[in-house]
């Protein structure tokens, strides 16, 4: 059998979930094995680093001997770094949210994508994929979209834009994002969204967190030490009701106005997919079991994005929090580069029309 091995480069890397999607995806055919290796990446954060080296490249962080760059993306010399068969960028959302101040390309990380673009002008990667909140599309009275999408294209891609409900595809999470898939325009390939696998039947939180258990030996399982308040206000909200139970007693309730259909202390529905899992927040907004008293552990949260147990996140709780919240769900990934790779072998696939 012949192996067909496409080298994977990386920005905005995160702890590694689209590099473990990339990692577990494989095609075969008759004559052909087709398979992605992540190969070097780039992000911001040490803490990230360490956990993308460590668990991707079985490496310790030490610069001049690993595949990652630790530095901000615009530090980067794009035409020093190295080529690759394929290219990621998870670019990052806090300007594109609905949660945060929706800035978009005006705010601090709106233009960040601009690097991605400018490696993809530089080095031509076969094909890229590209991440971010469903936010983006309408971004700057949807502007901001327009211009990526013209300046992917101008850098020699035929793209497939989609949103991606990522609980219809075998993720234990209500987690939306666009996905932007370019095939390089030499290959004359047409990627096609792939069909989603569990759209009858969602997985739900339950058997995510308890199936096989968690126990103290797990790694990033410490639990958040939770106020007196905190634990008497909990036992009065049922499963998938948050902090505006009718069922609180006054003294308990909060003085907040304006965001009864938040997720503030809202409890997982243990039938269902968990909300979206965050990287931050205050109080109230880490998350919270469906029937014990308190928040989620990190190694809940990253069960419930798909990462496996032996994925070790480095750094402080909250740095692991971050780092888990950001992240984009490996199972879902697995399934959008075996819809690549499967393109490139030009064999078929259930597929889907394109949301965008």
């Amino acid at each position: 059998m012949k192996k067909v091995s496409f080298k994977l480069g990386e920005f905005f890397c995160g702890p590694g979930g689209i590099a473990i999607g990339a990692k577990k995806s494989k095609f075969s055919t008759d004559s052909s094995i087709y398979e992605i290796i992540p190969t070097w990446a780039s992000d911001y954060d040490k803490d990230t680093c360490e956990t993308y080296s460590r668990n991707i490249h079985n490496k310790k962080l030490i610069d001049s001997e690993s595949f990652i760059f630790h530095k901000d993306v615009r530090e980067l010399e794009v035409e020093k770094l190295p080529t690759c068969d394929g290219f990621a960028f998870g670019f990052p959302c806090n300007d594109f949210s609905i949660v945060g101040e929706s800035k978009g390309l005006n705010g601090k990380f709106g233009p960040l994508y601009s690097y991605g673009v400018n490696y993809l002008k530089f080095h031509q990667p076969k094909w890229f994929v590209a991440e971010n909140v469903s936010g983006l599309s309408s971004s700057n009275e949807g502007l901001a979209f327009k211009k990526i999408i013209k300046e992917l294209i101008d850098s020699g891609y035929t793209l497939t834009t989609n949103l991606y409900k990522f609980e219809d595809y075998g993720v234990p999470q209500a987690r939306h994002r666009l996905i932007i898939v370019g095939m390089h325009e030499t290959l004359n390939m047409q990627f096609k969204v792939p069909a989603p696998t569990h759209k009858e039947k969602n997985l739900n939180c339950f058997d995510a967190i308890t199936k096989p258990p968690i126990n103290d030996t797990f790694h990033n399982h410490e639990f958040t030490r939770q106020s007196k308040s905190v634990v008497e206000r909990l036992k009065y909200i049922k499963p998938g009701e948050n902090a505006w139970s009718d069922d609180i007693p006054e003294k308990l309730r909060l003085n907040v106005k304006g965001a009864k259909l938040s997720n503030i202390y809202k409890r997982l529905d243990p039938n269902k997919p968990a909300y979206t899992v965050t990287g931050s927040g205050g109080g109230g907004t880490h998350m919270y079991h469906w029937s014990e008293n308190r928040a989620l552990t990190n190694r809940e949260r990253a069960r419930l994005q798909t990462f496996p147990d032996d994925h070790v996140f480095f750094g402080s709780k909250e740095s692991v929090r971050k780092q888990v919240g950001m992240a984009v769900p490996p199972t879902g990934m697995q399934i959008i580069f075996e819809a690549l790779l499967k393109t490139i072998a030009g064999s078929k696939y259930d597929s889907v029309k394109s949301s965008h």
